[in-house]
């Protein structure tokens, strides 16, 4: 099955310039990616990669982006924070009816990840909701690659993390 995902890395100063990434990155297998180099000292790869399931795609692009570029530093992979733009955009709604259907449904809309001007929520709680009001066409491939960037990002995330305070704030967030 082919699945479309974005890994989006910091580069390192001593890396080298962007024709030379793209030499190597392609070299090393990306050659099924879309390469942003436009902003300086980041990488931005936008894959359509086949393989078995969401999962092995993405273990299959970092280890391919790693060899090519061993000092690049994993910011996100996505899709996994969205706001109701783009989970409408999946959807082929309006933005507009997106937020009716969130405020329709106060108790079991997901929550956000973060709650501001613009919120944010992680897309695969999004649409897992979403299918089980029945009502709306989540493409399955969407809601595996969202999960497989969920936890691409947690582990990551879960690596940085000082392991002291995760213990204690699991009790006080369970």
């Amino acid at each position: 099955m082919e699945y479309l995902f974005t890994l989006r890395y910091r580069l390192s100063p001593n890396d080298d310039t962007p024709d030379d990434l793209i030499e190597r990155l392609g070299a090393a297998g990306c050659d099924d990616a879309l390469i942003g180099v436009g902003q300086p000292g980041r990488l931005a790869l936008e894959f359509t990669r086949v393989a078995a399931n969401a999962r092995a795609a993405f273990q299959r692009a970092l280890k391919d982006v790693k060899r090519a570029v061993p000092s690049a530093r994993l910011i996100e992979a996505g899709p996994d924070y969205v706001g109701l733009t783009e989970v409408a955009e999946l959807l082929g709604m309006s933005r507009q009816n997106m937020r009716k259907l969130m405020l329709a449904h106060p108790d079991g809309f997901p929550l956000p990840v973060h709650e501001g001007k613009t919120s944010i929520w992680r897309l695969h709680q999004v649409l897992d909701w979403l299918r089980t009001l029945g009502r709306y066409d989540v493409d399955v491939s969407v809601l595996e690659v969202s999960r497989a960037a969920l936890e691409v990002n947690v582990t990551k995330d879960g690596v940085r993390s000082p392991q002291p305070l995760v213990r204690k704030l699991e009790g006080l967030l369970a």
